[in-house]
Protein backbone atom coordinates (compact mmCIF):
# COMPACT_ATOMS: atom_id res chain seq x y z
CA UNK A 1 0.00 0.00 0.00
CA UNK A 2 2.64 2.54 0.59
CA UNK A 3 6.08 2.61 -1.33
CA UNK A 4 7.94 5.68 -2.86
CA UNK A 5 6.56 8.86 -1.38
CA UNK A 6 6.40 10.38 -4.77
CA UNK A 7 4.22 7.78 -5.90
CA UNK A 8 0.15 8.06 -5.99
CA UNK A 9 -1.25 3.87 -6.17
CA UNK A 10 -4.49 3.61 -6.92
CA UNK A 11 -6.48 1.41 -4.29
CA UNK A 12 -8.22 -1.35 -6.50
CA UNK A 13 -11.38 -2.38 -5.27
CA UNK A 14 -12.00 -5.87 -5.71
CA UNK A 15 -15.72 -6.86 -7.05
CA UNK A 16 -16.67 -9.76 -5.49
CA UNK A 17 -15.08 -11.60 -2.88
CA UNK A 18 -16.50 -12.60 0.63
CA UNK A 19 -17.57 -9.64 2.74
CA UNK A 20 -14.29 -9.71 4.52
CA UNK A 21 -11.89 -9.79 1.83
CA UNK A 22 -14.07 -7.36 -0.11
CA UNK A 23 -13.78 -4.40 1.69
CA UNK A 24 -9.76 -5.80 3.16
CA UNK A 25 -8.10 -2.67 1.12
CA UNK A 26 -10.09 -0.45 3.03
CA UNK A 27 -8.78 -1.26 6.24
CA UNK A 28 -5.50 -1.10 4.64
CA UNK A 29 -6.11 1.83 3.55
CA UNK A 30 -7.39 3.17 6.71
CA UNK A 31 -4.22 1.74 8.28
CA UNK A 32 -1.95 2.95 5.79
CA UNK A 33 -3.02 6.48 6.07
CA UNK A 34 -3.18 6.73 9.63
CA UNK A 35 0.21 5.70 10.48
CA UNK A 36 1.86 7.73 7.45
CA UNK A 37 -0.43 10.88 9.29
CA UNK A 38 1.50 9.49 12.55
CA UNK A 39 5.08 9.93 11.35
CA UNK A 40 4.16 13.79 11.51
CA UNK A 41 1.21 14.68 13.29
CA UNK A 42 1.36 13.46 16.85
CA UNK A 43 -1.72 12.03 18.96
CA UNK A 44 -5.21 13.35 18.44
CA UNK A 45 -6.31 10.49 17.50
CA UNK A 46 -10.46 11.07 17.65
CA UNK A 47 -9.52 14.29 15.54
CA UNK A 48 -7.87 11.77 13.13
CA UNK A 49 -10.00 9.25 13.09
CA UNK A 50 -13.30 11.56 12.55
CA UNK A 51 -11.67 13.90 10.24
CA UNK A 52 -11.12 10.29 7.75
CA UNK A 53 -14.89 9.12 8.36
CA UNK A 54 -15.97 12.27 7.85
CA UNK A 55 -13.63 12.54 4.53
CA UNK A 56 -14.95 8.99 3.02
CA UNK A 57 -18.59 9.58 3.94
CA UNK A 58 -18.78 12.85 2.09
CA UNK A 59 -19.07 15.12 5.43
CA UNK A 60 -17.18 17.96 6.89
CA UNK A 61 -15.57 18.56 10.50
CA UNK A 62 -15.85 21.31 12.95
CA UNK A 63 -12.45 21.51 15.39
CA UNK A 64 -13.12 23.39 18.69
CA UNK A 65 -9.27 23.93 20.33
CA UNK A 66 -7.39 26.34 20.89
CA UNK A 67 -4.49 27.67 19.18
CA UNK A 68 -1.21 26.05 18.66
CA UNK A 69 -1.84 22.46 18.63
CA UNK A 70 -1.24 21.86 15.34
CA UNK A 71 -4.28 21.61 13.30
CA UNK A 72 -2.66 23.01 9.70
CA UNK A 73 0.28 21.01 10.16
CA UNK A 74 -2.41 18.08 10.26
CA UNK A 75 -4.03 19.53 7.18
CA UNK A 76 -0.85 19.72 5.12
CA UNK A 77 0.40 16.52 6.09
CA UNK A 78 -3.07 14.43 5.49
CA UNK A 79 -2.43 16.92 1.84
CA UNK A 80 0.32 14.70 1.53
CA UNK A 81 -0.74 11.14 2.63
CA UNK A 82 -3.71 11.29 0.59
CA UNK A 83 -1.85 12.99 -2.62
CA UNK A 84 -4.63 16.01 -2.57
CA UNK A 85 -4.58 19.79 -2.89
CA UNK A 86 -5.09 21.56 0.52
CA UNK A 87 -5.20 25.34 1.61
CA UNK A 88 -6.24 27.29 4.44
CA UNK A 89 -8.28 30.27 4.74
CA UNK A 90 -7.94 32.67 7.77
CA UNK A 91 -11.30 34.11 8.69
CA UNK A 92 -11.29 37.56 10.30
CA UNK A 93 -13.78 40.18 10.88
CA UNK A 94 -13.01 42.03 7.56
CA UNK A 95 -13.10 38.84 4.91
CA UNK A 96 -15.83 38.74 2.13
CA UNK A 97 -17.42 36.09 0.54
CA UNK A 98 -16.01 36.98 -2.83
CA UNK A 99 -12.07 36.66 -0.80
CA UNK A 100 -13.70 32.98 -0.61
CA UNK A 101 -15.20 31.91 -3.79
CA UNK A 102 -13.39 34.40 -5.94
CA UNK A 103 -14.36 37.09 -8.03
CA UNK A 104 -14.44 38.33 -11.75
CA UNK A 105 -11.52 40.36 -12.92
CA UNK A 106 -11.26 42.76 -15.87
CA UNK A 107 -8.45 41.24 -18.49
CA UNK A 108 -7.02 44.25 -19.72
CA UNK A 109 -5.27 42.06 -23.01
CA UNK A 110 -9.42 40.42 -23.70
CA UNK A 111 -11.11 43.52 -22.34
CA UNK A 112 -13.42 40.66 -20.46
CA UNK A 113 -14.18 39.58 -17.51
CA UNK A 114 -12.46 36.10 -16.54
CA UNK A 115 -13.08 34.27 -12.69
CA UNK A 116 -10.33 34.22 -10.05
CA UNK A 117 -10.63 31.08 -8.13
CA UNK A 118 -10.38 31.41 -4.32
CA UNK A 119 -8.62 29.42 -1.90
CA UNK A 120 -12.01 27.44 -1.58
CA UNK A 121 -11.25 25.76 -4.74
CA UNK A 122 -8.61 22.91 -3.32
CA UNK A 123 -9.56 19.45 -1.47
CA UNK A 124 -8.67 19.78 1.83
CA UNK A 125 -9.19 23.00 3.31
CA UNK A 126 -8.51 24.30 6.64
CA UNK A 127 -10.80 27.36 7.48
CA UNK A 128 -9.09 28.55 10.73
CA UNK A 129 -11.51 30.49 13.30
CA UNK A 130 -13.93 30.47 11.00
CA UNK A 131 -16.60 32.51 14.14
CA UNK A 132 -14.46 35.38 13.78
CA UNK A 133 -16.05 36.18 10.58
CA UNK A 134 -19.84 37.73 10.11
CA UNK A 135 -22.55 35.57 9.09
CA UNK A 136 -22.96 36.29 5.59
CA UNK A 137 -19.07 35.39 4.87
CA UNK A 138 -19.03 31.58 6.67
CA UNK A 139 -22.64 31.75 5.14
CA UNK A 140 -21.35 31.90 1.88
CA UNK A 141 -18.78 28.64 3.15
CA UNK A 142 -21.51 26.62 4.66
CA UNK A 143 -23.44 27.10 1.05
CA UNK A 144 -20.46 25.68 -0.72
CA UNK A 145 -19.98 22.77 1.70
CA UNK A 146 -23.28 21.68 0.72
CA UNK A 147 -23.97 22.23 -2.63
CA UNK A 148 -19.82 22.05 -3.77
CA UNK A 149 -20.13 24.73 -6.27
CA UNK A 150 -19.91 28.43 -6.45
CA UNK A 151 -21.75 30.61 -8.46
CA UNK A 152 -20.74 34.12 -9.37
CA UNK A 153 -22.85 36.66 -11.43
CA UNK A 154 -25.29 33.30 -13.16
CA UNK A 155 -21.90 31.41 -13.69
CA UNK A 156 -21.49 28.06 -12.22
CA UNK A 157 -18.07 26.47 -11.31
CA UNK A 158 -18.24 23.17 -10.01
CA UNK A 159 -15.49 22.27 -6.97
CA UNK A 160 -13.79 18.37 -7.93
CA UNK A 161 -14.39 16.21 -5.37
CA UNK A 162 -12.49 14.95 -3.17
CA UNK A 163 -13.80 18.27 -0.98
CA UNK A 164 -13.72 18.17 2.78
CA UNK A 165 -13.81 21.30 5.06
CA UNK A 166 -12.22 21.34 8.75
CA UNK A 167 -13.54 24.66 10.33
CA UNK A 168 -12.21 25.61 13.46
CA UNK A 169 -13.30 27.95 16.69
CA UNK A 170 -11.90 28.68 19.65
CA UNK A 171 -14.09 27.99 22.58
CA UNK A 172 -11.51 30.38 25.27
CA UNK A 173 -11.82 33.77 23.09
CA UNK A 174 -15.65 35.38 22.67
CA UNK A 175 -14.54 38.78 22.07
CA UNK A 176 -15.04 39.52 18.27
CA UNK A 177 -16.69 36.39 17.09
CA UNK A 178 -19.56 35.66 15.77
CA UNK A 179 -21.35 32.50 16.95
CA UNK A 180 -22.50 29.46 14.35
CA UNK A 181 -26.47 29.62 14.40
CA UNK A 182 -27.78 26.12 14.98
CA UNK A 183 -29.27 25.48 11.82
CA UNK A 184 -25.00 25.73 10.56
CA UNK A 185 -23.90 23.79 13.00
CA UNK A 186 -26.36 21.29 11.76
CA UNK A 187 -24.43 21.71 8.13
CA UNK A 188 -21.02 19.41 9.95
CA UNK A 189 -21.08 15.85 10.03
CA UNK A 190 -18.84 15.85 13.11
CA UNK A 191 -17.86 18.51 15.74
CA UNK A 192 -14.43 17.19 16.98
CA UNK A 193 -13.30 18.79 20.58
CA UNK A 194 -9.33 18.69 20.42
CA UNK A 195 -7.34 19.19 23.69
CA UNK A 196 -4.11 19.33 25.02
CA UNK A 197 -2.26 16.16 24.42
CA UNK A 198 -1.00 13.92 26.90
CA UNK A 199 2.50 14.27 28.72
CA UNK A 200 4.08 11.42 26.62
CA UNK A 201 2.81 12.96 23.12
CA UNK A 202 3.95 16.60 24.68
CA UNK A 203 7.44 15.36 24.83
CA UNK A 204 7.50 13.68 21.68
CA UNK A 205 6.05 16.91 19.94
CA UNK A 206 9.17 19.14 21.42
CA UNK A 207 11.68 16.36 20.31
CA UNK A 208 10.59 16.30 16.56
CA UNK A 209 9.80 19.36 16.08
CA UNK A 210 11.79 21.85 17.74
CA UNK A 211 14.68 21.02 15.49
CA UNK A 212 14.10 24.17 13.15
CA UNK A 213 13.82 21.50 9.94
CA UNK A 214 11.41 22.76 7.69
CA UNK A 215 7.94 20.79 7.59
CA UNK A 216 7.92 20.33 3.44
CA UNK A 217 11.02 18.49 3.62
CA UNK A 218 10.16 16.39 6.27
CA UNK A 219 6.95 15.65 4.20
CA UNK A 220 8.51 15.12 1.51
CA UNK A 221 11.16 12.58 2.67
CA UNK A 222 9.24 11.08 5.51
CA UNK A 223 5.59 10.85 4.47
CA UNK A 224 4.41 8.58 1.90
CA UNK A 225 1.45 9.33 -0.17
CA UNK A 226 -0.60 6.59 -0.18
CA UNK A 227 -3.80 7.24 -2.00
CA UNK A 228 -5.13 9.32 -4.57
CA UNK A 229 -8.09 11.72 -5.20
CA UNK A 230 -9.46 9.00 -7.53
CA UNK A 231 -9.08 6.21 -4.90
CA UNK A 232 -10.58 7.89 -2.03
CA UNK A 233 -13.51 8.47 -4.52
CA UNK A 234 -13.53 4.99 -5.24
CA UNK A 235 -13.55 3.91 -1.63
CA UNK A 236 -16.14 6.23 -0.74
CA UNK A 237 -18.77 4.46 -3.03
CA UNK A 238 -17.45 1.08 -1.32
CA UNK A 239 -18.29 2.61 1.94
CA UNK A 240 -21.51 3.22 0.99
CA UNK A 241 -22.20 -0.17 -0.09
CA UNK A 242 -21.67 -1.76 3.50
CA UNK A 243 -24.84 -2.87 4.94
CA UNK A 244 -27.03 -1.41 7.73
CA UNK A 245 -29.38 -3.56 9.40
CA UNK A 246 -32.80 -2.56 10.17
CA UNK A 247 -32.69 -3.17 13.61
CA UNK A 248 -29.58 -1.15 13.74
CA UNK A 249 -31.55 2.07 11.53
CA UNK A 250 -34.18 1.87 14.52
CA UNK A 251 -31.56 2.18 17.12
CA UNK A 252 -30.11 5.21 15.46
CA UNK A 253 -33.23 6.70 14.72
CA UNK A 254 -34.70 6.24 18.76
CA UNK A 255 -30.91 8.01 19.60
CA UNK A 256 -31.78 10.78 17.85
CA UNK A 257 -35.33 11.23 18.46
CA UNK A 258 -34.68 10.60 22.24
CA UNK A 259 -33.17 13.66 22.43
CA UNK A 260 -35.88 15.60 21.25
CA UNK A 261 -37.70 14.96 24.40
CA UNK A 262 -34.73 14.62 26.64
CA UNK A 263 -35.41 16.62 29.97
CA UNK A 264 -31.97 18.26 30.13
CA UNK A 265 -32.06 19.09 26.46
CA UNK A 266 -33.60 22.34 25.01
CA UNK A 267 -33.18 21.50 21.40
CA UNK A 268 -33.17 18.21 20.09
CA UNK A 269 -31.00 16.67 17.21
CA UNK A 270 -32.12 17.05 13.47
CA UNK A 271 -33.06 13.51 10.86
CA UNK A 272 -29.64 15.41 9.38
CA UNK A 273 -28.09 13.88 12.30
CA UNK A 274 -29.88 10.13 12.34
CA UNK A 275 -28.15 10.20 8.44
CA UNK A 276 -24.53 11.29 9.58
CA UNK A 277 -24.93 8.23 12.56
CA UNK A 278 -25.84 5.93 9.79
CA UNK A 279 -23.21 6.94 7.37
CA UNK A 280 -20.22 7.23 9.74
CA UNK A 281 -20.96 3.68 11.22
CA UNK A 282 -21.32 2.18 7.19
CA UNK A 283 -17.16 4.12 7.11
CA UNK A 284 -16.16 2.88 10.42
CA UNK A 285 -17.26 -0.51 9.49
CA UNK A 286 -15.32 -0.35 6.22
CA UNK A 287 -12.36 0.59 8.26
CA UNK A 288 -12.46 -2.06 10.51
CA UNK A 289 -12.93 -4.72 7.36
CA UNK A 290 -16.58 -5.33 7.81
CA UNK A 291 -18.92 -4.95 5.34
CA UNK A 292 -21.83 -4.66 7.49
CA UNK A 293 -22.09 -2.05 11.07
CA UNK A 294 -23.09 -2.98 14.30
CA UNK A 295 -23.93 -0.73 17.28
CA UNK A 296 -20.23 -0.73 18.23
CA UNK A 297 -19.79 1.69 15.81
CA UNK A 298 -23.08 3.88 15.91
CA UNK A 299 -21.83 4.60 19.87
CA UNK A 300 -18.46 5.26 18.59
CA UNK A 301 -19.27 8.57 16.80
CA UNK A 302 -22.19 9.31 18.86
CA UNK A 303 -20.74 12.26 20.70
CA UNK A 304 -19.27 14.07 17.63
CA UNK A 305 -22.13 13.43 15.53
CA UNK A 306 -24.86 14.90 18.11
CA UNK A 307 -22.67 16.98 20.32
CA UNK A 308 -23.36 20.45 18.24
CA UNK A 309 -27.04 19.67 17.09
CA UNK A 310 -28.12 19.27 20.62
CA UNK A 311 -28.87 22.44 23.08
CA UNK A 312 -28.84 22.20 27.15
CA UNK A 313 -31.74 23.68 28.98
CA UNK A 314 -30.70 26.48 30.88
CA UNK A 315 -31.09 25.07 34.19
CA UNK A 316 -28.54 21.98 32.92
CA UNK A 317 -26.08 24.48 32.06
CA UNK A 318 -26.48 26.15 35.34
CA UNK A 319 -25.92 22.92 37.47
CA UNK A 320 -22.66 22.71 35.17
CA UNK A 321 -23.69 19.63 32.72
CA UNK A 322 -22.03 18.87 29.70
CA UNK A 323 -23.60 18.03 26.78
CA UNK A 324 -21.18 14.63 26.22
CA UNK A 325 -22.56 14.01 29.71
CA UNK A 326 -25.94 13.95 28.96
CA UNK A 327 -25.04 12.18 25.52
CA UNK A 328 -23.70 9.53 27.54
CA UNK A 329 -26.64 9.08 29.78
CA UNK A 330 -28.86 8.82 26.68
CA UNK A 331 -26.88 6.18 25.56
CA UNK A 332 -27.16 4.17 28.41
CA UNK A 333 -31.08 4.48 28.05
CA UNK A 334 -31.59 2.62 25.25
CA UNK A 335 -31.24 -0.76 24.43
CA UNK A 336 -28.75 -1.96 22.01
CA UNK A 337 -29.99 -4.02 19.43
CA UNK A 338 -29.15 -8.22 18.68
CA UNK A 339 -27.81 -8.82 14.98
Amino acid sequence: MHSNPDETPTVVIPAAEAPTARMAPLQKLHAAITREVGKIFVGQDELVLSTLVALFSGGHVLIESVPGLGKTLFVRTLGRVLGCKFGRIQFTADLMPSDITGAPIFNLKTQEFTFRAGPVFTQLLLADEINRSPAKTHAALLEIMQERRVTVETTTHKIEPPFLVMATQNPIESEGTYNLPEAQLDRFMFKVLVNYPSEVEEVRVLREHSQQVDVEQRLTSEVATVASPQSILQATQMCATVRVEDKLLDYINKIVRATRSWPTLHLGASPRAGLALVQGARTLAAFSGRDYAVPDDVVEIVKPALRHRVVLTAEAEVEGRSVDGVLEELLKSIEVPRL
